[in-house]
């Protein structure tokens, strides 16, 4: 009887990936949910406004050190 190994490899790379972008873009959504967030919002969450723009303009590759372990 023969047997055959089938790689997985190239589809394991694809889903991660895939699963890298999806997580930029929730990270670009976030952002823009922030500033969105009116001042009584930021506050309860120990943000001032200026905090909140800076964060929200980072670029979805700018990701805080924290994050970039969830991301990847």
């Amino acid at each position: 009887m023969t047997q055959i190994a089938i790689s997985h490899a190239g589809s394991t790379k694809r889903v991660a990936k895939r699963k890298i972008f999806w997580n930029l873009l929730n990270l670009a959504r976030q952002r823009r949910s922030l500033a969105r967030l009116d001042d009584h919002l930021l506050d309860d969450i120990g943000l001032t406004r200026r905090e909140a723009n800076v964060e929200a303009t980072r670029h979805i590759w700018d990701a805080p050190d924290n994050w970039v372990k969830q991301l990847y």
